[in-house]
């Protein structure tokens, strides 16, 4: 790094090990740190990622709980002034501040259990009560969600952003490392004579494990 005039800032430089959760529980005390000419970096449980709070399990438990913190911070100030904004106004604030942050990297939650998502679906039932200026014990916050606002759950979220991307990707309109993932049953020759070829359905990459570890 010295040869090419860089210089490594380790505050804003993280280190984390991957791996099963009880093999890291047996080294817990015993992770090597990482070693740079004169610089050291502590390996830690979790590191932030573009934005995304990934754990060393590769669980997503705490980037949920950040983003839900994160959002029911900003929805209690917003509640503090929600009387003097329109309901357009306060809709523009809230997607700021909670619901894109809550959108931001969604994809990542792909398959994951209901409890994870429940804490996310929280955060977008109370932004739906600011936006509305409704009490929680006042109107079904199913009805305002889906009828007055024409959202989606948290999951169908996840999977219309997934649509998307594998969309993007079919049309040649997403980074090329995407593109090369979303291959066609019908484009492999090994397979066009299979039922997925004619239902356009895509190649599944081969696994052992159902869950990681």
């Amino acid at each position: 790094m010295s040869g090419n005039r860089l210089k490594l800032n380790t505050d804003k430089t993280e280190l984390t090990w991957v791996g099963p959760r009880h093999s890291l529980y047996h080294h817990d005390f015993c992770l090597p740190e990482l070693h740079l000419s004169h610089d050291s970096v502590v390996a830690r449980d979790h590191v932030r990622l573009l934005g995304a709070t990934i754990s060393s399990d590769l669980s997503l438990d705490r980037h949920v709980s950040v983003v839900s913190a994160s959002g029911f911070y900003w929805l209690r100030q917003l509640r503090r002034f929600r009387r003097s904004l329109d309901t357009q106004s306060a809709a523009t604030l809230v997607h700021s501040f909670v619901s894109s942050r809550v959108d931001y990297c969604n994809a990542l939650l792909a398959g994951a259990p209901k409890v994870t998502t429940d804490k996310l679906q929280r955060v977008m039932n109370a932004v739906a009560r600011v936006i509305t200026g409704t009490h929680k014990i006042g109107r079904g916050v199913s009805r305002i969600l889906h009828t007055e606002l024409h959202w989606l759950n948290v999951p169908e979220r996840v999977t219309y952003k997934l649509c998307i991307m594998v969309h993007s990707c079919l049309k040649s309109q997403a980074p090329q490392y995407l593109v090369d993932l979303c291959l066609p049953v019908s484009d492999v020759a090994s397979r066009q004579h299979l039922r997925s070829a004619s239902r356009r359905l895509l190649v599944l990459p081969r696994h052992r494990l159902q869950t990681y570890g």
